[in-house]
């Protein structure tokens, strides 16, 4: 075990490149981790996992092991969710009100360990230091948003055609919510679901990706934490498992009310086909995005290049809402494409932990070979590549952030969220065709216009306009913020998590009658 634990502390040492091993240590240690760390956790049985079966987490800057886990067995998620079903009882009964409290003090308890919290983030996703503590901050905000809302879970009154009788319209508490996380973000997604599925009465059941799962376990040590000080028992678990039957299990599990899922549309369309086995059960599906950016004649064009470069490169393209297709009208194309080049030439690409890092590296091997295979698809249709293409020759899953123009709408690799620093420029001559392109895929999570004119604006945000979940003007499609509903259309999934009403999908309505009369139907025939 000392040798693992020494492992853990060079990885982190190495990467970032001058932390010391006891600053390392303390960082590890503020956040309650160990060399080996147990994977399952419900307040009733405590810590669990199989210590013969680790898996292992590796920073992907270097693939140096940072630490393991003992994954979850069958048996513990069978306690798992028997116990938050139990717990979730005395939940439901518990003022909205005061579940906003324990929300509230939940984003005080991650701010008060935000960067040992974003160190580690940043080491198992690759993402830079500044993306991981932005990360931190929106869970904070969404913990705020929460528990604002605990206070505004509103019913409505109807009127009534009858006489002497009040209609109204109330919410109650689904019950167990099951969540799964991608490895992109692995806090602020489950905050987005979690923290208002707490609000709103129901128990969280929490499977996190398994590229990830130190992250996870800090998250659950400090809602743990909270829950103590609170002597609040059962309204979130986690379990870490790579088992993919095991994950299964969950999410066919009818004690769960809820599934929310965020990952690709394959495993997605597989969620929902399980979850809606059972009459009664739902899903929201946040799945994959090809999202597109449209430049008119009238933009401001150092913005959107700006705006634009963030969407499609930051995080190294690993996110759903990046953009990956570029329509510039044609009159201005040569100029923005030169533009790009040369800012695409100064992202500074290395270790996730040093601070003039732009960009980190992709989040193991099989994502680099996705990169090379749709950069050798699009050379091969004709596309021409302006700048980048290549893996780089270094430890660590490093790609060159690639811009390629002569392409087509309709190939293949465009049409293909390939979860790397991808950007394909297309032209276009008039309004409506680079909205028929954008709206020409299988998948609706953002999009964005750039443009000064009022009519262009006005039309992509009509009906007759972008076809997703997100619409943006004059900014980068990736991004969300907690007071907006945040998922997508067609492929991309259905449903919502985060602000506006999303609380909504994580209640269940209840449409009440009242007589407050003296009559009912048949009064006549009793004597």
């Amino acid at each position: 075990m000392q040798s693992r634990k020494s492992a853990q502390l060079v990885a982190i040492r190495n990467t970032v490149g001058g932390l010391t091993e006891d600053h390392a240590a303390r960082l590890i240690g503020q956040l309650g981790l160990a060399s080996i760390n147990k994977g399952a956790y419900h307040s009733a049985f405590g810590w669990m996992g199989d210590e013969q079966n680790l898996l292992e987490s590796r920073d992907p800057s270097n693939e140096q092991v940072i630490g393991f886990v003992a994954q979850a067995r069958a048996d513990d998620l069978e306690k798992i969710i028997a116990g938050a079903a139990k717990s979730q009882q005395h939940w439901r009964s518990v003022p909205a009100p005061r579940r906003g409290d324990l929300v509230r003090r939940i984003g005080g308890a991650i701010e008060e360990v935000s960067e040992s919290l974003a160190y580690l983030i940043s080491l198992e996703t690759g993402k830079p230091l500044a993306d991981a503590r932005s990360e931190i901050a929106e869970a904070v905000e969404m913990a705020s948003f929460a528990a604002g809302q605990a206070r505004m879970l509103n019913g409505s009154v109807q009127q009534s055609r009858k006489t002497e009788h009040k209609l109204l319209e109330q919410w109650h508490p689904l019950g167990v919510v099951g969540i799964i996380t991608a490895f992109n973000f692995p806090i602020s997604v489950w905050a987005r679901s979690a923290l208002i599925a707490a609000v709103c009465g129901n128990a969280v059941v929490w499977r996190p990706s398994s590229k990830v799962p130190l992250s996870a376990i800090a998250m659950q040590r400090i809602v743990e934490k909270v829950m103590v000080e609170e002597d609040i028992e059962g309204v979130f678990s986690l379990f870490v498992s790579s088992d993919s039957k095991l994950a299964e299990d969950l999410v066919v599990d009818s004690r769960l009310a809820l599934m929310t899922f965020t990952g690709s549309s394959v495993t997605g369309r597989r969620v929902n086909q399980l979850v809606t086995r059972t009459l009664g059960r739902h899903a929201i599906l946040e799945c994959s995005g090809n999202s597109a950016s449209i430049v008119d004649e009238t933009a401001n064009i150092d913005q959107a290049v700006a705006a634009v470069l963030h969407s499609a490169m930051s995080l190294s393209g690993q996110r759903c809402t990046a953009t990956r297709r570029l329509f510039v009208q044609r009159t201005i194309a040569p100029f923005v494409i030169s533009k790009l080049k040369v800012a695409i030439a100064n992202i500074k690409i290395g270790s996730p932990l040093l601070p003039d890092t732009d960009i980190g590296p992709l989040c193991d091997g099989a994502a680099v070979a996705a990169f090379l295979e749709s950069v050798s698809d699009a050379r091969r249709m004709g596309g021409v590549i302006e700048i980048g293409g290549r893996a780089i020759q270094r430890p660590g899953h490093f790609v060159e952030p690639t811009l390629i123009s002569q392409v087509r709408n309709d190939w293949h690799c465009v049409q293909t969220e390939t979860f790397a620093p991808i950007l394909y420029v297309i032209d276009f001559d008039h309004i409506e065709e680079a909205i028929g392109m954008n709206n020409d895929s299988a998948y609706g999570l953002s999009s964005g216009l750039h443009s000064n004119h009022l009519r262009n604006i006005e039309l992509f945000l009509s009906a007759a306009g972008s076809d997703c979940g997100q619409a943006r003007i004059n900014m980068g499609t990736a991004g969300s913020d907690p007071s907006a509903a945040f998922g997508g259309e067609k492929e991309s999934g259905g449903g919502r998590t985060a602000g506006s009403d999303a609380w909504k999908y994580f209640m269940r309505r209840q449409s009440v009658c009242i007589n407050w009369g003296a009559s009912a139907p048949w009064s006549h025939l009793v004597s």
